[in-house]
């Protein structure tokens, strides 16, 4: 009797059914950990020795609690403790200890007189707050930069969209307290989004094998050491990447309206959000020009809206802090020069900088040839293109972050949870059976 082709890769996803989900937690929570202690030992920067001291027990606790699941799984012990809910559950309590209580602690300490408990992004957006709320614009010109002291004139610049600003009002109103700092208003919006986002997808999942999906997605977006670290010591980016990721899920959803509110929203606190939205509006296009439009009316028109305060009080302002200081050309040059490709070209070769920038754009044009000729058509594809283009823009910029990586490492682990759950609406034009035919 010849055997059947298809026992061994169905055997194979049996035994990853079984204990791939606790064996990758396992592995997630124990890397973790050492990265966390490293991290407490070596790193030069006082908030993230700060975070790695807290967030090595948190994740070594999870670690425990994994292996403790993993082997009572394979005993056959209380199944319904080692399953998708009981995996939640670690993770929820996971993110808590190494995110968000490090954050916390960071918070009390730099209300009691601690400055090294924060980056410097926390800095500048609370006082791009404080410029919002008495000058109308959170941007200072380059005569005023230029007369602060050169240690400060780093600090005087806020190198974000208009919105970010808003992060740093309740510390311009109600003063300095650890509920103030902008780190906590971060993670309240950040919490806020991805439970939405996840809400959302687990009502439409018809697919048993979804809710797996669902959590590592959403552990790759909240207790990775990128994103925990990213929240506890800065936090700009994880509501910025929170919003992208509802955005993704509304549209999965058939809701484009409202994720092009969301994303529009993003793209009002940073520009890492632009190019999703561009992406999600060649997505809508597919479903016709009227949802394209019911999406680009927020997608493209909030963050538009948002620039034209500043843009009224200090243009020139605002161009010095939004375009010129990004690309170089300010009164000073940026801190993030992690050694990524786009950065090793720009600080060693001949006219370097220059040879990254076309390096970037020639990435940009050959993603947008790819929207063009092949529009994604479901949020999947939209998630999967987002996170190879984004990872690509993070390569090659001249002055770049590992930290950033945060925003194609989330997409790509959202994907597969996107393209679990049932299907909304069918794309228009040529290609629509073919683009549809898996969700059937």
């Amino acid at each position: 009797m010849s055997p059947n082709p298809s026992t061994g890769p169905a055997r194979l996803r049996s035994v990853a059914r079984r204990i791939g989900g606790l064996g990758g937690d396992l592995l997630l929570y124990g890397l973790s950990a050492l990265f966390a202690a490293v991290t407490a030992v070596t790193s030069t920067l006082a908030p993230h020795r700060a975070w790695g001291a807290v967030a090595m027990i948190g994740y070594a606790a999870a670690a425990l609690a994994a292996a403790v699941q993993l082997v009572a799984r394979r005993r056959g012990v209380v199944p319904r403790l080692t399953g998708a809910a009981a995996r939640a559950t670690v993770t929820a309590v996971a993110w808590a200890a190494v995110a968000l209580l490090p954050m916390l602690l960071q918070c009390v300490q730099r209300a009691g007189g601690r400055p090294d408990r924060a980056q410097e992004e926390v800095v500048v957006v609370e006082d791009g707050g404080l410029r919002l709320l008495h000058d109308g614009t959170p941007y200072l010109g380059r005569e005023v930069i230029a007369a602060l002291p050169p240690a400060e004139q780093l600090l005087g610049y806020l190198p974000y969209q208009p919105g970010m600003a808003l992060f740093g009002l309740p510390r311009a109103v109600a003063g300095v307290a650890w509920w103030t700092d902008a780190r906590v208003w971060f993670a309240v919006a950040t919490t806020i989004a991805l439970a939405a986002a996840l809400t959302i997808l687990a009502r439409r999942r018809p697919d048993p094998e979804a809710a797996p999906s669902l959590l590592r997605a959403a552990q790759l977006a909240t207790v990775l050491p990128v994103c925990a670290l990213t929240l506890a010591t800065g936090g700009d980016d994880l509501p910025v990447l929170a919003f992208c990721l509802l955005a993704l899920a509304l549209c999965a959803a058939g809701r484009h309206g409202a994720a092009g509110l969301t994303v529009g929203f993003a793209g009002a606190l940073k520009l890492f959000a632009w190019p999703v939205t561009l992406v999600l509006l060649a997505y809508a296009a597919t479903r016709g020009r009227r949802t394209a439009l019911r999406f680009a009316v927020g997608g493209l028109g909030l963050p538009l809206v948002a620039l034209v305060p500043a843009q009224l009080v200090d243009a020139d302002a605002l161009v010095e802090n939004v375009v010129l200081f990004p690309l170089g050309r300010g009164l000073v040059t940026s801190p993030a020069q992690s050694p990524l490709p786009g950065h090793l070209i720009a600080a060693t070769l001949p006219a370097g900088r220059a040879i990254a920038a076309a390096l970037l754009v020639a990435a940009g044009l050959a993603i947008a040839v790819r929207l063009a000729r092949r529009p994604p058509r479901t949020a999947a594809d939209a998630a999967v293109v987002c996170g190879y283009g984004l990872l690509a823009a993070m390569l090659l910029m001249p002055a770049t972050r590992f930290g950033y990586l945060l925003y194609p490492v989330a997409f790509l682990a959202w994907a597969p949870a996107l393209r679990l759950v049932r299907a909304v609406g069918r794309p228009t034009g040529r290609g629509s059976r073919r683009a549809t035919a898996p969700a059937a």
